[in-house]
Formats: C-alpha cells, structure tokens, sequence
C-alpha cells in the first residue's frame, strides 16, 4: 500500500511540473506577446486605490522600472483636457460593471505628448462590491497622428479648391502643416541659389511666435544650405547639438528655430523654393513628418501648376473669343457685303431697262406739260393730261422705291405683308428685266398669302430668281411666277419635313434646266455656269440665305433640257390683311389752324411743302435749314403744333435737328421726309415719322393724321 501511495504520489508531481512548466511558458508566451505589442499591464484596487503597472506600462508614461508609478501619478499625467473624460469613464465601469475603455493624451516627463487607449475588465465579490479593475494600455500616438494627417490632407484638398492666387495658397499649405504637426511656425520661401538667400513673403506662425516674413541668408544659421543644394532635406532635431548649427544655435532660437525641416523644392534641377518648418524646442522628426511635409508640398505645388495653366488657358480661351468675335465681325461685314453685291448685281441688270422705262415716263410728262401749255385746250383734255402727269409720277415713285429697296444696306427687317401684292408690284420690273421675248405670268390665289419676312430681300430674291431663269432662256420663253399655300414643308437636303402652314412661291421657266450633278452645288456662294463676266454667282445663294432666315426653304426641281422650277417656302403669318393696313382714314386730323414749321432747302419742294398745307388749312413758317428752325422754336416754340423737316440738308440734318428737337421740345411732334437717305437707311426712322418723296397732298394729309392720332392716345395716357 505504501508503495502505491509513492506512486501515485510521483505521479502527482509529475503532472503538477508538466502543468507548471505548462503555466510558465503560455505566461512567457504571454509576456513576449505584450511586450512585442508594447502592451502596458496594470491593476487598480477599487477599495485602496493601489495601482500596480508592468515596465511596459510604466514605459508609456515615460518612467523606468525602477520609478514609482501611483494612480494619483497616471491621473496627473494626462492632459487637463481629457481627465474629465477619464474619471468619467471609470465611474461608469464601477457603477455598471462595464468594460473599460478609453482614449486620452498624456504628458511625459520629458514634455513629450501621447495618445493611449486602455481597456480594463471590472471584478467584484460575491456580493457585488467592487474588487479591482485589471487591463492593459497601448501607445497610439502614430495612428492618432496618421489619422490627423489624413484629415489635414483633406482639408487641404478643400481649402485648395477655394483659392486662385499662388500666394494663398502656400500659406494654406503652410498653416496645415503647422497645425497638424503642432509647431512653431511653418512656411514657403523663394530660394537664390546664388545668393544662398531665401525670401518669405508670408509664413504661419503659433500664437506666442513671431514672424520672419522677409529676405535671411542661410548662412547666417548654419551649414545647413550644403545640404540643400545636393537636394537633401535638412533634419535639425536640436540645434545646440547639431554639427551643422551649433556655431548659430543661438541666431535660430531667436527665431523660435530650436528644431526645424527645410525641404528643397526644384524646377528643372534648380532649387527654387523651400519648405521650413521650425519648432521651438528641440524634437524628434518621424519619417511620417517628413513624408506628411512631403505630400502637402507636393500637392500645393500640383494646386498652384494647375492655377497656373487654368490662367494660361482663361487668357487663351479670352484671347480665342476675341479672336472668334472679330471673325465673327469680319464674317458679318462679308455677309453684308455679300448681301449688297447681290442686290448692286440685280441693280445692275435693271439699269439698262430702268433708264429706259424712265425716259418712257419723262416722255409722258414732257408731252403733256407742252399740251397743257396750249391756249385752245379744252377742259376735257386738260384733265385726262394733268391725270396722266399724276400717274405717270406715281408710276415713277414705285420704280425709283423699287430701287432704292434694293441698294439699301441694312439688315433683315421682317415685316408682315402679302406675298401675291409683292409679287403683283414686282412683275413690272421683272418684265423690264427679262426682256419683251420672254412672258411673264402671274398666278396669285384671291385669299391674302401673308408671310413675315424682310419685303426687300423677298423682291431681291424674286428678281434673283427671274434673272437665273431668264439666262438660262437665252432671252427668250415663259417665266411663271405662282404664289399658293400649302400644309407642311416636305424633307429637304439633310432636313426632315415639317408641319405647319407654309406660303410657296415659286419661279417657273422653260429654260434648258440644270444637271443633276450641279443641283447640289446651285446655292453655293460664287458658283456658276455662266462665262466669266456673265454673271457672280450671287443670286441663287442670296435665294436660300433669305429663305433659310427667314424660317423656310428653297427646293428646286429640274429635268435638264426641260426647264427648272424653284419654290420658296415661307412660314405663313397668323395675322389678317386688315391689320396690316393703317386705319388711317379712321384717325382724327390735326386741327385746322395748327402751325407747322416747315424745314426744306430746296425753294421750290419748300414752295411746294408750305402751299399744300396752307390749302390744307394749316399755317405755317418756313425755314431754310435745321439752326434757322432751332432758332424760331427757341424764340416762341409754343407758336408750333409741328416740324415738318427734310432729311438731307446742308450742317445740320434733319435726324440731328429732330433729335434737338426731341430733347428741347420733348412733346414736339417731328416728321421727316426724304427721297433716300443713307443715314436713314442704316440707322432706321429713330422712332420720327417718316414720309417718302415724291409724296402726294393725300399723303402728307394722311401723316398728318397719324401724328395728331399718337398726340391723342399720349394725352390719353396722360388723363389715364
């Protein structure tokens, strides 16, 4: 039995040493695992407040293992920012039984500051007293930092989004670093290699810190420009003890530059600029720092090359505007010398035909003015030729308008107005044109075809059109003109159809037709067929230029050898005729009795001028030029109801005189009238009524009207 129990008993302890050794090694296995982790231990009597700490532990306090370590020691240690949160969290594991975790900064003995994060386990009794608080702590001062870093590049990312001038932007760069590191002062300089000079325009300082914004020589505080030169970046951590700055520790601690970085930043292989950061006391730099200095240094550089080229291209995108605006201008003043050669071309082919039909008139006029002059012509025959003078004047007004609306230089002016009356009002000069071997038809529906569109440019392209058929006659066949509505526009070129009411003119002939391989080509400015000297190659493209402007298009059909057809499609307008017309007749007249002045130099227009309006009822005054009217209106203007000017006279025009008028005599009425004036031509009426010459007594009464109708609806105005 003995020997049993000796057995059992060597067994016993055999287990208990394996158990043991056991123990021991997962504890060493333990302990490695801490100390590779930098893990710090400790427990905290809740009832006595004793803390007991590992080396490690005491390590991340900044103590040797020999140094005691209380908890009144670990409180006072961490920063007075973070012990409320602390005391907090220890409060809540008591209480609660919670695990305990917390995050704070620390102060070491040296002045150096962490982060640590601890996590503790609660114990207590059987009957729920607390016992102690066991955990462990860890170093997280590089996760901290990194994760400022992050932030402070992002920050940075937003704040250089923000800004434009080079300047500002490194003194963001610099403040975020200066921050984020939490130093003295950090900045950007030019640097003279030559001059070994560095000049700081502005640099961002910690409050307590000076600036040194201006021009240091390097020299003046140390060796450490060799460095630089060769490209390396300069580490100071103290500069009492650095070989480089020792001589000149003194020179940098009066600049706040105990420890500092410079980091060289080159152009082309040239050192050009510098990044300093300067701390007053001495530091360690980690390779984070440097590699965080780095990345702002590279990403402001990329910010400040991208202001760069975004300026450069600004300037050029403002330089190619103004490039396309004078193009554009220079393309515009094409189109309207275009527009006019083509209508100086039309005016050219009409001129043999309109000196013609003109001599025809003056013929008609001379004849009957000799008839009149005879003593035994009877009252009969003396009105058939005094209706024949009217007539043959009326007739002459319509060409030289007709002319006139041609050799204008203005730009598109739409206007609603029949399309089957303009090209009723047309065909004589198309006839005049064409020539007496070709006939000209026209076919117009009864109904209004009205269009909105420029009237001159419609009767240019009309004429364009009959010159191109009558070429291609050879002076001789049928030239039909036809006007008609029509639903839709069919799909042209590259265009598709389009709905919507449509006004169609279209321009026949029986000439030899076009190719088929030509047709595309007919609009193309400059082309032609003809020989050289027959013809520009103008008036075809005048064609569809108007009626792509004016919201429509021009087709042509053509069998070569069987004549063409072209057809202008013009949106139809959505007024009635009606509308167009003014009420004249339905306007009230200016009072018998009113006095006009009247402003004319030519004697016998002004005779003539002053006698209608007398037979008319009115009184009037009659001055030679613009400054005798001026001057009879500055001695009684109230004595006049209305000035009637001339356009065209020597000094003062009659624009100029009515826009004296105007602001002299703001409600003073003014009517111009002119046989053709360039000015007015360009620059419009400049909101004066407007009478053209020749005019009749019946017209110079129906404007008349319209000015005592506007005088009528502004004192209406003025009641209102």
């Amino acid at each position: 039995r003995l020997a049993g129990l000796q057995s059992d008993n060597a067994a016993l302890m055999a287990e208990l040493t394996t158990r043991l050794r056991t123990q021991q090694e997962r504890e060493q296995e333990l302990n490695f695992a801490l100390r590779a982790g930098r893990f710090g231990t400790w427990s905290l009597d809740l009832n006595s407040y004793e803390l007991t700490s590992s080396d490690q532990c005491k390590a991340l306090f900044g103590l040797s293992p020999e140094a005691p370590f209380t908890f009144e020691d670990r409180a006072a240690a961490v920063v007075e920012e973070d012990r409320e949160r602390t005391r907090v969290a220890l409060e809540r594991t008591v209480a609660e039984g919670a695990e305990y975790e917390v995050e704070y900064r620390i102060t070491t003995p040296s002045g150096a500051e962490r982060w640590l994060v601890t996590r503790g386990q609660p114990f207590f009794d059987a009957d729920g007293r607390p016992l102690k608080l066991t955990g462990v702590s860890l170093d997280i001062t590089a996760v901290k930092r990194a994760e400022r870093r992050r932030l402070a590049l992002a920050e940075l990312g937003d704040i250089l989004r923000d800004l434009d001038d080079a300047a500002d932007i490194s003194f963001a760069a610099a403040e975020v670093i200066g921050r984020t590191l939490e130093v003295s002062r950090a900045g950007y300089g030019v640097v003279d290699r030559r001059a070994e000079t560095i000049t700081i325009e502005r640099d961002w300082n910690a409050p307590g810190t000076t600036t040194i914004a201006g021009v240091l020589a390097f020299r003046d505080y140390g060796s450490y420009i060799d460095d630089l030169k060769r490209g390396d970046t300069a580490t100071i951590e103290d500069a009492r003890t650095d070989p480089r700055t020792r001589v000149t520790a003194s020179a940098l601690e009066a600049i706040s530059a105990r420890s500092f970085i410079n980091m060289p930043l080159f152009e082309q292989g040239d050192m050009v600029a510098l990044v300093f950061v300067n701390h007053d006391a001495p530091r360690t730099w980690q390779p984070e720092d440097l590699a965080f200095i780095r990345e702002v240094a590279e990403r402001t550089r990329a910010a400040t090359e991208r202001r760069r080229v975004e300026r450069e291209l600004a300037d050029l995108a403002a330089s190619l505007e103004q490039q396309v605006a004078d193009r554009t201008s220079e393309l515009m003043t094409a189109e309207e010398a275009l527009r006019q050669s083509q209508k100086m071309e039309a005016v050219g082919q009409l001129t043999g035909g309109l000196a013609h039909d003109f001599n025809n008139l003056l013929t008609v006029i001379r004849g009957s003015v000799d008839l009149l002059r005879r003593p035994d012509v009877s009252e009969e025959r003396r009105g058939r030729y005094i209706d024949a003078i009217a007539d043959t004047a009326d007739r002459a007004a319509k060409l030289t308008a007709q002319l006139l609306a041609f050799a204008r230089r203005q730009a598109l002016n739409p206007e609603a107005f029949d399309a089957g009356d303009s090209v009723h009002a047309v065909q004589p000069m198309i006839r005049t044109l064409v020539g007496s071997r070709i006939a000209v038809n026209v076919e117009v529906p009864e109904q209004p075809c009205i269009v909105n569109a420029d009237r001159s440019q419609f009767d240019t392209a009309l004429v364009n059109m009959a010159v191109n058929a009558r070429d291609a006659m050879s002076g001789e066949g049928e030239l039909v003109m036809t006007v008609a509505t029509a639903h839709g526009m069919p799909a042209v070129r590259s265009h598709p159809a389009v709905d919507g009411e449509f006004v169609t003119i279209s321009v026949r002939d029986t000439g030899t037709g076009i190719a088929a391989d030509k047709i595309e080509k007919i609009f193309e400015p400059f082309f032609t067929t003809k020989g050289v000297g027959e013809g520009t190659g103008l008036g075809l493209s005048q064609v569809f230029g108007f009626t792509k402007q004016s919201g429509g298009e021009v087709l042509v059909e053509s069998v070569e050898g069987q004549g063409a057809t072209f057809v202008m499609y013009l949106p139809a307008a959505s007024i009635a005729l009606d509308d167009i017309a003014a009420a004249a007749d339905q306007t009230p007249a200016l009072a018998k009795g009113s006095c006009i002045l009247v402003v004319e130099d030519n004697p016998e227009v002004g005779r003539f001028a002053t006698e209608a309006l007398t037979e008319m009822g009115y009184n009037t005054v009659l001055a030679s030029d613009g400054n005798t009217a001026l001057q009879k209106l500055q001695a009684d203007g109230a004595a006049f109801d209305v000035v009637f000017s001339d356009v065209v006279m020597p000094g003062m025009s009659g624009v100029e005189l009515g826009q004296e008028i105007r602001r002299r005599h703001p409600d003073m009425p003014v009517i111009l009238t002119s046989g053709y004036s360039s000015v007015l031509a360009e620059g419009g009426t400049y909101g004066f009524e407007l009478l053209h010459k020749p005019y009749s007594v019946d017209e110079l009464a129906r404007i008349l009207r319209a000015v005592a109708d506007r005088g009528n609806a502004s004192n209406g105005d003025e009641a209102a």
